[in-house]
C-alpha cells in the first residue's frame, strides 16, 4: 500500500500542516501494514517453497500426502491433476515473492527495468495461478463444499479482472490507476494467504475453532471463504477513497484503523507461522 500520497487542495497555511501531518501519519502506517505483511508472506513463501515447491521439483508429488489437511494434494494416476496442483503452487511462490517486490518503493523508483519485468512476470503467474484454481475447484474437485468453491472462483475472476486492468493502464501510461489496480491485484491475489492467517489467528484467539467444522461449512468457515479477500479488497477501497478526499481528522482515524488492523494481522501470521507452517517445516528435517 506504499503509494504516493495524491496532492489536495490546501485551505491556508496551518490547514496545510494539518493535512500533511495527516499524510505522514497515514504512510506510516500504510508503510507498517506492508512490512508486516511482507514478512508474513515470505514466511508463507518459506513453507510453499520448502514444503511443496522443492518436492514438486522433484517430480516427488506424493511428499503433498504429508499434508494432512491439504484437500486434494496427490492422487495416484490424476497426472493431469497433479500437474495442475504442481503448477498452482509453483506460482504460488512467484506470486507470493514478485507481488510484495511490485510495492517496493525503491524498486519501482530506482530498478524501473526490474518493476516493468516483475510486472510482466506477476500478472502472468497470477492469471495462470487463477486459471489453474478453477480447474482444481471445478475439474478436480478441491473443494470443500460448493460454497467454498464458488468464493474462491470469485477470488479468482477478481485476480484476473484486475491483472488485466493493471495491463492495460500500464500500456497506456495511466500510472495512478496502474498502481490502484496493482494493489488490487496484490490484495486478491493473496486471498489464501489471508485465509489461512484468519483461520489460524481466530482459532487460536477463542481457543477453539469457533463457528468451524470439519466439512468447512459452519459459519466462520463459509464467511471468512468470502472475506478473506472481499474485507482487505474493501479496507483497501476505503483507504483509497480517504487519500482522495478525506481532511486531517479522516486520515488520522484511517491510520488508526490500519494500525489496529496490522495488529490482528500480526497475530494470525504469528499464529499460522507457529501453529502450521513451522510443524509441517519439522515433518522435513
Amino acid at each position: 500500500m506504499t503509494i504516493a500520497m495524491p496532492q489536495t487542495a490546501a485551505g491556508g497555511a496551518s490547514n496545510s500542516r494539518g493535512v500533511g501531518g495527516a499524510n505522514a501519519t497515514l504512510s506510516a502506517a500504510a508503510q507498517l501494514w506492508f512490512v508486516t505483511a511482507l514478512l508474513g508472506q515470505w514466511a508463507f513463501l518459506h513453507y510453499i517453497a520448502a514444503f511443496y515447491d522443492a518436492a514438486t521439483l522433484r517430480g516427488d508429488f506424493a511428499a503433498w500426502s504429508k499434508n494432512t489437511v491439504l484437500l486434494k494434494g496427490y492422487v495416484a494416476g490424476d497426472t493431469a491433476g497433479n500437474l495442475a496442483f504442481a503448477a498452482h503452487v509453483l506460482l504460488a511462490a512467484i506470486v507470493t515473492f514478485g507481488g510484495a517486490l511490485q510495492l517496493v518503493p525503491y524498486v519501482r523508483t530506482r530498478f524501473v527495468c526490474v518493476h516493468r519485468w516483475n510486472g510482466r512476470l506477476f500478472i502472468l503467474t497470477a492469471i495462470a495461478g487463477a486459471i489453474s484454481g478453477l480447474y482444481m475447484i471445478w475439474w478436480r474437485g478441491s473443494r470443500a463444499n460448493l460454497t467454498a468453491g464458488l468464493a474462491t472462483s470469485i477470488d479468482a475472476v477478481l485476480i484476473i479482472v484486475f491483472a488485466l486492468s493493471a495491463w492495460r493502464a500500464a500500456r497506456a501510461r495511466a500510472i495512478h490507476s496502474h498502481r490502484r489496480y496493482a494493489l488490487r491485484t496484490f490484495i486478491v491475489a493473496n486471498g489464501v494467504w489471508f485465509q489461512r492467517i484468519g483461520i489460524f489467528g481466530w482459532t487460536v484467539f477463542n481457543q477453539a475453532p469457533v463457528g468451524m467444522t470439519r466439512q468447512f461449512d459452519g459459519w466462520f468457515d463459509l464467511s471468512w471463504a468470502f472475506g478473506c479477500y472481499l474485507l482487505p479488497l474493501a479496507i483497501l477501497e476505503l483507504y483509497l477513497r480517504v487519500q482522495d478526499t478525506a481532511q486531517a481528522r479522516g486520515r488520522y482515524v484511517m491510520a488508526g484503523c490500519l494500525l489496529f488492523l496490522t495488529a490482528i494481522m500480526g497475530f494470525g501470521i504469528v499464529s499460522a507461522y507457529t501453529g502450521v507452517w513451522l510443524p509441517f517445516l519439522q515433518k522435513l528435517s
